[in-house]
């Protein structure tokens, strides 16, 4: 049982990785529907680079505590759940909720992201 939550953490960290990896790369060329989803929650264009380049730390974070240095992930991984859960709150507060379940879906992977490194550091 306990292999498969670590196994499981393992693959949620990497997924983590992959979207927040699309992710930086759809805001480092504005791709539309960053901006128009930035726009519909009321955030000014001019802060997307800023966001791509937190999310960014946060998935080269997340590598090198994989690569072996988990104290560093693990702050990666507080740091995107941190940004996920004013993602979350962003969408909350403009009342924009047809896309709620992006942010929602990585705050999670944030949150397994933050529990693998936990997991494995104790």
């Amino acid at each position: 049982m306990i292999a498969g939550v670590e196994v499981g953490l393992f693959i949620a960290t990497l997924g983590c990785i992959l979207a927040n990896a699309f992710e930086v790369a759809a805001k480092a060329v504005q791709a539309q529907f960053v901006v128009q989803n930035s726009a519909e929650v009321g955030l000014e264009r001019r802060w997307i680079p800023y966001l791509a380049i937190l999310e960014g730390l946060g998935v080269a974070g997340l590598v090198v505590g994989l690569l072996g240095w988990p104290v560093v992930g693990l702050a990666a991984a507080v740091g995107l759940v941190v940004f996920f859960v004013g993602a979350v709150l962003a969408h909350v507060r403009a009342q924009v909720f047809h896309n709620i379940a992006f942010p929602v879906v990585f705050l999670g992977l944030a949150v397994a992201a933050l529990g693998h490194f936990a997991w494995s550091g104790s």
